[in-house]
């Protein structure tokens, strides 16, 4: 079984400071979760300002004696709760086989050149990558996670350049698609504009996946254009585990609801969480972690509240990145497991 556990630090000083306590509190943590048999699988690091800070924490021993022997992936979308840094861990008791593969580009690779060109040289990277173990994107690919600087102008690009890759894989509306995040992001490159998260389990056949639809809340994604599926369930050995997308405040017409209301928005998108999760037998219950991206740090205290009233008992990281839509003021993905 896998756990998960989100951290921040208490104190309000530099970032080496916070660093320092991260790497007391990470330690305590995993030498509780070795007593139950479960060690480190994987990091998302969530950072405030990732061009400043980018080299303190690769050099710093949080990062060295505890997280880099592991999969992890950094990437600049501030923490809502007023830190610098936050950690999302995960740890289990088995090995599932998964492969997770956070992939970047240099300055050198994108001075000059459009999300569209960027997008299309990470997917070439990790289809490379695929290549060199035998495996292929249609079948092993499971769930991607897509960070798009200044979104509001460049995700037209990144949305074009995924549908054009996944076309020539043989992804399509009648075969499937790939369970996503598409949202606000940055890494230290300051030249990037995409940055891409790729999960993928070498020895998973199709007829181990489903992909989940809840057409009573949700529209297909190929009716407005883009490449994504809402949810995939795996059957594995020991467990079934639930990819959530991003998910939004969405009709199944595809139609933005509750314009300007933070509330009504969290509220839908909740609900229509709760309809991808019934369609592969899983409840809301099911829910490992929450991460909860907001357009509006002010946003913070209403999701937040309304969170702890609803689900206490779910870990969750709230953290500030802009949604693939205006309109939207609030998106969250969600990995649940039975």
């Amino acid at each position: 079984m896998n756990n998960y556990k989100i951290l921040t630090p208490t104190l309000r000083g530099s970032f080496t400071e916070r660093l320092a306590e991260l790497e007391m509190l990470v330690g305590d943590w995993l030498e509780l979760e070795q007593t139950e048999g479960r060690s480190l699988r994987y990091t998302k690091i969530f950072l405030s300002d990732a061009q400043n800070q980018h080299q303190q924490l690769v050099e710093s021993d949080l990062f060295q004696h505890l997280l880099s022997s592991k999969p992890y992936t950094e990437v600049e979308q501030t923490p809502a709760n007023g830190s610098k840094v936050m950690l999302l861990l995960m740890t289990s008791d088995t090995d599932n086989g998964a492969l997770f593969h956070s992939l970047r580009l240099s300055d050198s690779e994108t001075r000059g050149l459009n999300s569209y060109v960027q997008t299309i040289a990470l997917f070439e990277k990790y289809m490379s990558i695929l290549r060199d173990m035998g495996l292929d994107m249609k079948t092993h690919l499971v769930r991607t996670w897509i960070y798009v600087a200044d979104i509001d102008v460049n995700y037209a690009g990144v949305v074009k350049a995924r549908n054009d890759v996944f076309a020539r894989e043989g992804l399509t509306a009648d075969t499937h698609f790939i369970a996503s995040t598409g949202i606000g992001g940055r890494t230290d490159c300051r030249t990037a504009c995409v940055a891409i998260d790729f999960l993928t389990y070498p020895h998973i056949q199709e007829s181990d996946k489903k992909y989940l639809k809840a057409l009573t809340h949700l529209n297909p994604t190929h009716e407005y254009g883009v490449a994504f599926e809402r949810g995939t369930r795996l059957q594995l050995p020991s467990s079934l585990l639930y990819y959530i997308s991003g998910t939004a405040s969405i009709d199944n017409k595809g139609e933005v609801v509750y314009l300007g209301d933070i509330r009504r928005q969290t509220a839908r998108l909740l609900e229509n969480i709760g309809a991808l999760l019934a369609d592969g037998g899983a409840t809301m219950h099911d829910i490992k972690y929450f991460i909860i991206y907001l357009r509006d740090f002010s946003d913070y205290d209403t999701v937040n509240r309304m969170m702890s009233q609803i689900y206490p008992d779910i870990p969750r990281a709230i953290v500030h990145a802009p949604v693939c839509r205006p309109q939207w003021l609030v998106e969250m993905e969600c990995v649940a497991e039975k």
